[in-house]
């Protein structure tokens, strides 16, 4: 799901920014002013994590005009729209995919906190696990993502969102949190 734009954030055009969508750097938000004190509030992503029989974990490929991470693999994801983070897990799963998981086997695994670029709003991506689902995953939003796979946590498809990457590993690790882009 491609995130709104925030109200009142400034935003800048850079030669990035007008590169071909699957040329670009993925660059999920603007930068967020935060002079004067003003807390800078993060935006909370839900992502998918979906392993199949085989250890397979499902991506999609993100469409090449897709505003952020175009032509790129990443997990089933959305923002929480006044929801809680497992309700908007099993919506987008319906959503994007038609997949129906029930809340009550979903399990958290994983959050990538994460700054993209500098001086962009920070967002925490938290990574959930459903351990049963009814469906098999179809393209239900194209203008979105134009391809489901399976691929081994060994053997990920390229190019692959770096924050996936990370909850992948920190999943296969053992790991509940990884921090990204902050310094």
């Amino acid at each position: 799901m491609s995130p709104a734009p925030l109200s009142g954030a400034a935003s800048s055009t850079t030669a990035a920014d007008t590169a071909p969508a699957s040329r670009r750097t993925p660059r999920p938000h603007s930068p967020v002013p935060t002079g004067g004190g003003q807390a800078v509030l993060n935006v909370i992503g839900v992502h998918l994590y979906l392993e199949n029989p085989d250890g397979e974990v499902l991506l999609g490929l993100r469409h090449p005009d897709s505003a952020y991470a175009g032509a790129t693999w990443h997990f089933l994801a959305g923002h929480c729209e006044q929801e809680s983070a497992v309700a908007c897990l099993v919506r987008e799963a319906q959503e994007e995919a038609g997949l129906v998981i029930d809340p009550r086997d979903v399990d958290y695994v994983h959050a990538v906190h994460l700054v993209d670029t500098p001086g962009t709003q920070p967002r925490m991506q938290l990574v959930f696990r459903a351990q049963r689902w009814r469906g098999n995953p179809e393209i239900r939003e194209p203008d979105k993502c134009t391809r489901w796979g399976w691929w081994h946590p060994q053997a990920l498809p390229r190019p692959l969102v770096p924050y996936t990457r990370a909850a992948i590993d920190g999943i296969q690790a053992g790991r509940l949190y990884t921090e990204m882009g902050w310094s």
